[in-house]
């Protein structure tokens, strides 16, 4: 009998009902059991959540396959995934809002100079603003927004709601996106770096956007800029982006990703100036298998009605095709 995998521990009884609604023809096999997935490994036709790559590519009759997450930089490291006859889709959207957050967490953090202020607490020392590098604020600043996709969206919403001024870059810049004042290609990097005083990069990682952040880009970005990467390490030329923090070429850093990860101890940039480093959580929500389930079930009815899938990945670049 044709099988749904969705690798997850345990599903509500709730959602089982609904998953099985949309698919009444469907076994539903809810584990990560190697030895259930194997029994089953024939009947696989749609799977979803941590299955595993490896696994994946080798399931002879899967044809759809859902992330639980956003991140496709796998595909570079398995080029044999672009010939299969499959469909990849992924979790993009789940991560909007803990992310969104996030960058501004760490905005607000290194505008406030909370770093310096919990060290100084850490040492029970009183520490006034004249002590400290001087802050900043973020209304009426610029600030670039790199991949706008539905994080970089919620965060140009947030800024234009904070009075800052919103430039987006995404592959189509004539798609438009609410809170972003004006929309560039990428061909218009460099024009618009030195513009802004925050840059922030949501891309994920492929063959086009690996350093695409590197020497000559910092160099065209204000002293006093900051730039935070909540996509992938490999986004931004780590040993650039460390020179330039050592040199003041630029203000600072709020790095959710490295590269690589985990940041070994040795790592330079873990005593840079202004710089504040997260271990990759931004996107941890409370909600998280709520929203993904919520995709996968949306995507699930689309499957069986031969309607086009959302957030399908172009295989060929490891990003989202629409």
């Amino acid at each position: 009998m044709k099988t749904i995998l969705l690798a997850l521990d345990s599903l509500s009884e709730e959602d089982r009902e609904r998953i099985e609604s949309l698919a009444p023809d469907y076994k539903l096999l809810v584990t990560k059991d190697e030895d259930a997935i194997r029994d089953a490994w024939d009947d696989i036709e749609i799977a979803a959540a941590d299955v595993g790559i490896e696994r994946l590519l080798e399931m002879p009759n899967l044809r759809w396959y859902q992330q639980w997450g956003a991140g496709a930089d796998w595909v570079m490291e398995h080029p044999e995934a672009q010939e299969k006859d499959w469909v990849v889709t992924n979790a993009s959207g789940v991560h909007a809002i803990p992310i969104s957050e996030h960058i501004f967490a760490m905005m607000l953090a290194l505008a406030r100079r909370i770093p310096e202020a919990v060290k100084a607490q850490e040492r029970h020392a009183w520490t006034r603003s004249d002590g400290l590098p001087p802050v900043f604020e973020l209304a009426h600043k610029t600030l670039l927004v790199i991949g706008v996709g539905a994080i970089g969206e919620r965060t140009a919403r947030i800024a234009a709601a904070m009075d800052m001024h919103v430039i987006g870059l995404r592959r189509d810049p004539d798609k438009p996106a609410e809170g972003v004042s004006r929309m560039v290609g990428p061909d218009q990097l460099d024009e618009v770096l030195p513009e802004a005083d925050f840059v922030v990069l949501t891309v994920p990682l492929t063959c086009e956007t690996r350093h695409m952040i590197g020497d000559h880009q910092l160099g065209l970005m204000k002293r006093s800029a900051t730039i935070y990467n909540i996509g992938r390490g490999g986004t931004i030329d780590q040993d650039a982006l460390i020179d330039a923090l050592e040199n003041s070429r630029i203000g600072g850093a709020g790095l959710d990703v490295t590269d690589p990860e985990p940041l070994p101890a040795d790592s330079r940039l873990w005593d840079a100036p202004n710089v504040l480093i997260t271990g990759h959580y931004s996107g941890s929500t409370p909600a998280y298998q709520e929203r993904a389930l919520e995709i996968f079930a949306e995507n699930l009815e689309r499957y069986r009605e031969g309607q086009p899938l959302r957030n399908e990945l172009d295989l060929s670049l490891g990003i989202r095709s629409s």
